[in-house]
């Protein structure tokens, strides 16, 4: 965000106050604590933007990739309209005749005449999160294609390829090691940016969102770096916070703390059958058969009766349970209701609606929406597209500043070691143990503020060493 100029660059209100002997309690902690911001800042900014900068591309890339999807996977997504409709029991059978012995997984009906109906099949042959997609015109139940997709959102080839690109790199697990470590540290090098400026600004009473039109040189690059990264802030900390809830050791505690907070999204219980018709409507497992009970087709017209419309996923019983109908549509406003259906009579025997979700859970279904661009379709895709452009160029910006700033023949800081020899105490203390508990939350955050502090120490040593 924010790389300040050395305090010998400035005369300051606060400054003018400690020449007096006037300096006050919070002038003098921020005095102490300032070198600290700016070194942890400094260190953040030069090593962490690098991660910063692929995420950024990658997710450029991922914000699109659904038009791209369109035009890529036409014969497979669309069909012309037609007045004539087949059952959807009977285009799931052709897509068990396109991929036979297979075990469907769910079924997601034709949501306008102009859409294809997609049968998931299980893919053991596969990674984790894919399966296997038969396309069927809903009008002809002709088999259009059949394509490996990707993760709930059923992303196509082109779009799983992206998607795992942004998120681990296509290296697996150790690749999603550095999404997570630029989720982890973007927060901080926001709010550790606004710190720094807030506190500049404030003491010399100029604008905080415009860039000074007089300024030159390297002030002139603070003027814009400063300003830009508060017109961004808001948008880069939603960024961080709904990016780690995907990532491999923070992810892991974010949903353990939602467990323990009972924010977690609920559901209907795939087992609400009344126990006269448990085990006597077909065989175990899903899609055992075409016809599980009475079939993906009245079930949906049970759900839809409930208010279930627009496209949903049906999810076929499994060991005697219920057909679980959820709708799937993310757009704004959401929908989201689900239904459990008895597969002996049809009838809808548990709702869930998404108005009666907590408070919490909502909150994090929109986030993630709206992190992926979908919630208010294009308008998403052209803000977060704007909010990486100017990410980007505050990074080029603070990497032209430390250029600029550098000693002279070196590739370091110009901000004296050990800053935090200088926080006061009762500063220090409470502080140390704040980051404790973000480091047990954020495993990666602790352990490369942990390198940042043997790498800072080596270089002193070394740099005393050649003295």
């Amino acid at each position: 965000m924010s790389t300040e100029a050395t305090p010998a660059d400035e005369t300051t209100p606060a400054a003018e106050r400690a020449a007096a002997g006037k300096t006050t309690p919070t002038a003098g902690t921020w005095a102490a604590l300032r070198p600290l911001v700016l070194r942890l800042h400094f260190y953040a900014g030069l090593l962490i933007a690098p991660f910063l900068v692929v995420a950024a591309t990658t997710g450029l890339l991922y914000v699109f990739s659904p038009q791209l999807e369109q035009l890529v996977y036409d014969r497979e997504l669309h069909v012309p309209a037609s007045p004539h409709h087949v059952p959807v029991d009977d285009q799931l059978a052709a897509a068990r005749e396109a991929l036979p012995g297979a075990s469907v997984m769910s079924i997601r009906p034709a949501p306008t005449p102009t859409d294809t109906t997609q049968v998931l099949f299980a893919a053991p042959d596969l990674p984790e999160s894919f399966q296997r997609t038969a396309f069927i015109d809903p009008h002809t139940a002709e088999v259009r294609g059949v394509l490996d997709t990707y993760g709930s959102g059923q992303a196509l080839p082109l779009r799983a390829w992206i998607d795992n690109l942004h998120r681990g790199l296509h290296l697996g697990d150790f690749g999603r090691l550095y999404s997570e470590l630029a989720a982890s540290w973007l927060w901080v090098v926001v709010l550790g940016g606004l710190l720094l400026w807030f506190r500049r600004r404030r003491a010399t009473r100029r604008s905080l969102v415009v860039p000074a039109p007089a300024a030159t040189g390297r002030k002139r690059l603070l003027s814009w770096h400063g300003a830009l990264g508060t017109w961004i802030a808001l948008g880069l900390l939603f960024l961080s916070a709904t990016g780690l809830t995907w990532s491999n050791y923070a992810g892991a505690n974010v949903t353990a703390l939602r467990g323990a907070l009972s924010w977690e999204t609920p559901t209907v219980s795939a087992s609400a059958v009344a126990p006269e018709h448990q085990g006597h409507h077909g065989h175990g497992g899903h899609g055992a058969h075409t016809g599980v009970g009475v079939g993906p087709e009245r079930v949906l017209r049970a759900a839809e009766a409930q208010g279930l419309t627009g496209p949903v996923e049906i999810t076929p019983p499994s060991h005697g349970g219920a057909y679980v109908v959820q709708q799937i549509q993310r757009h704004w406003p959401t929908q989201q209701d689900s239904a459990a259906v008895d597969p002996a009579t049809g009838q809808v025997v548990e709702t869930v609606r998404f108005a009666d979700w907590p408070l919490m859970a909502k909150l994090a279904r929109w986030g993630v929406d709206a992190h992926m661009g979908l919630l208010f379709g294009l308008v998403n895709q052209i803000v977060l597209a704007g909010l990486v452009v100017a990410l980007l160029t505050a990074i080029a910006l603070g990497y032209r500043m430390w250029w600029t700033r550098r000693p002279a023949g070196s590739f370091g800081a110009p901000v004296a070691r050990g800053a935090w020899r200088q926080v006061p105490l009762r500063v220090l203390l409470p502080l140390g143990a704040v980051t404790l508990v973000v480091a047990f939350f954020l495993p990666l955050l602790g352990i490369s503020l942990l390198a940042f502090l043997v790498l800072d120490t080596a270089l002193g040593r070394w740099r005393a060493a050649r003295s």
